[in-house]
Formats: C-alpha cells, structure tokens, sequence
C-alpha cells in the first residue's frame, strides 16, 4: 500500500527538495528533475511535484541552485542612457525583460552601454551572469567581435550590418518606413518629408536610424513619391526650428513621417504656429509607442518594445539550453489609421 505524502518539514522549518520529495511521494532527485527541465518526467508525476511545491511554499536555494547548475540565474540588460536615446520608450523594453526573465526564474542586472566592449567583457568575465541581451545595436557595433568570441549567450536587441553568429530581434524598421510611405502615397502625398532622431543617433550608425531612413527613401522611389529626410533634434525650441526650416525649403511638403518620440508633441504644436493644420493640410505618421499615438490621435506604427522584450528574453534561454535559433527575428510592422492623415488639400506638382 502506498504511504500518504508526508507533511513533516527538515529541522529549522525552511522547506527543502527532500520535504517537496517526501509530500509527493518521489525521490528527491526526481522533484530536481521537474523543477531543473534536465530529464522529461511523466505529466502525472510532474503535476504531482508541483502541487507539493505550491502546497509547501517550497522556493530553491539561489545559492545553493547556481553551485548545482553553474548558472547564477542572472542575464545582464545592457541598456542605452545617452544622447538620443528616448528613455521611457527604453524603460518599456526593460520592464518587459524584467517580468518576462521573472517567469523563467532568472533576475535581471542592469548596465549602461556608455562602457562598450570593455565594460561587457567586465560583466561577461565576472560569472555573474548566464547571459546578456544588448540593445541600442549599432550598423558596425563595436561589441559584436567580443560578443562572437565569448561563450556568454547573448541576444541583441536591434541587429548591425553582419549577423553571422548571433541571434537578433527587432522590428523590421526598414519595412516601417516603408509603410508609412505606402500610407501616404495612397492618401495621393506626393512631396514627404521625414523628421528622424538626433543627428547624434545617426551619427553612431544606430541601426534603428538608418534602417527606418532607408525604408522611407526606397518606397518613395518606388512610388513616384518626393521625399526628403532629416535629423530631428530634442526640445520644443529646435523641434519648430528644424520643421520651419523643412517647410522654408520645402513649401509644398505635404506629408511628414515623425520617428522621434520627443519630438511628436512639439511637431503638434509647431505645425498651426507655422501656417499648417494637420491633417488638412499636413498630414503625420508617427513611429513610437502605441499608448502615446493613440493619445494624439495620430496615425503611427507603434513601435512593440514589450512584444520585442519578451522575445528577447525568450531567445536567449533557448540559448542558454543550447538550443538553435535564428540570426535574425523581424516583427512584422502594423499601421494603425487615425485622424491624424488625410488627402492632401493640395497634390499639384
């Protein structure tokens, strides 16, 4: 006959593998299998397992875990904080890392990027972490040699120019400027302009940057489109002098593409102190977070930093299983229609 689970705990009441064992009525080494992933046991017994862990409050050893694994259930989020850099929309993609790193029972240390190499290879040399996400990717990243040579896992956020040997995630900004285009040239805007990041961000070959650029100026050729392009500096003040500069140059613009967070409240603002009603007569499509455009009321294709984020979290523990994943993952971009857009009132050439 079999024994019901016992409730007993070990002396000193903290809850170990061997109460977890003895309460679902297994071998210990059978509760670290379930609870490590190393060996597939039965769902039955595995259920069995769990309901004892809920039941106990059982929580591994941290310590005592990463001695077992030579793991220290760590990942290191090498952020931006510099010029250029957006910082809410960078918190979003560090918060969806946190809470997702959370669900596969791994903590997440923060870094700053301003180091470079020197500062990932401290990190990487310090077995304090099992891995590292990067963002703020550049086109020729200083970082990805170190990172192809080190046995560290690590997953970018953003991807530069060669991404032999890595694994990557991001949006497809290429295929967002595009859109955005495509939007207007089917509304009948013929001359478009777009009002990108700082110079600073395009000047550090930022992947982003570019490839957003590049996907604006390929549809407009395609389409029979004009289209001019340029930085867009921080702050209401420089926001209406680069715009009323754009429109001096170019009076019959009658379309602008905004990828630049910070900038898309003052461009707003700036239009009807120019002359310029938006929609009527200038359209505008934003590239940023969802929560914000819809705000605004802006048409925009949202930039999906939680979506990215947990992909990114997802990828590197396939990593650190040593499981095979794909250089390069791209999310589809989506434009959302609002009442920021419309026909041009005037489309003559």
């Amino acid at each position: 006959m079999t024994r019901a689970p016992g409730r007993r705990r070990s002396p000193g009441g903290q809850v170990t593998i061997a109460d977890v064992a003895r309460h679902a009525g297994v071998a210990a080494s059978t509760v670290s299998y379930v609870l490590s992933g190393k060996r597939v046991i039965s769902a039955v017994t595995r259920d069995r397992v769990l309901a004892s862990v809920r039941a106990l409050g059982y929580h591994p050893n941290a310590g005592a875990r990463a001695l077992a694994s030579r793991r220290a259930n760590v990942i290191a989020l090498v952020l931006p904080l510099r010029t250029g850099m957006q910082v809410p929309v960078v918190m979003q993609f560090a918060t969806a890392v946190v809470t997702t790193a959370r669900r596969f029972d791994h903590d997440v240390l923060l870094v700053t990027s301003d180091e470079g190499p020197a500062g990932l290879r401290r990190i990487t040399g310090s077995a304090m972490v099992d891995g590292v996400l990067l963002m703020d990717v550049e086109l020729e990243d200083s970082r990805v040699p170190l990172l192809r040579e080190l046995a560290l896992p690590s997953v970018l956020i953003g991807h530069p120019t060669d991404t032999t040997g890595l694994a990557c995630v991001d949006l497809d900004f290429h295929r967002a400027g595009e859109v955005c285009v495509e939007h207007l040239a089917g509304l009948g805007h013929r001359r478009v302009a777009l009002l990108g990041a700082p110079a600073a961000v395009y000047g550090r070959g930022t992947g982003f940057a570019h490839r957003t650029r590049a996907g604006v100026v390929a549809a407009a050729a395609r389409l029979g489109v004009d289209a001019v392009a340029l930085p867009c500096e921080e702050g209401p003040a420089a926001v209406r002098r680069d715009l009323g500069a754009l429109l001096d140059r170019h009076p019959d613009v009658s379309a602008l593409v905004v990828q630049n967070e910070s900038a898309v409240g003052p461009v707003l603002t700036a239009l009807p102190a120019l002359g310029r009603r938006v929609p009527r007569d200038v359209s505008v499509v934003a590239i940023c977070p969802d929560q914000f455009a819809e705000q605004a009321g802006l048409t925009s294709v949202p930039v999906p930093a939680e979506e990215v984020g947990r992909q990114a979290v997802a990828l590197l523990m396939r990593r650190l299983r040593d499981d095979s994943v794909p250089e390069v993952t791209l999310l589809v971009p989506r434009l959302t229609v609002r009442d920021s857009t419309a026909a041009p009132a005037r489309t003559g050439r």
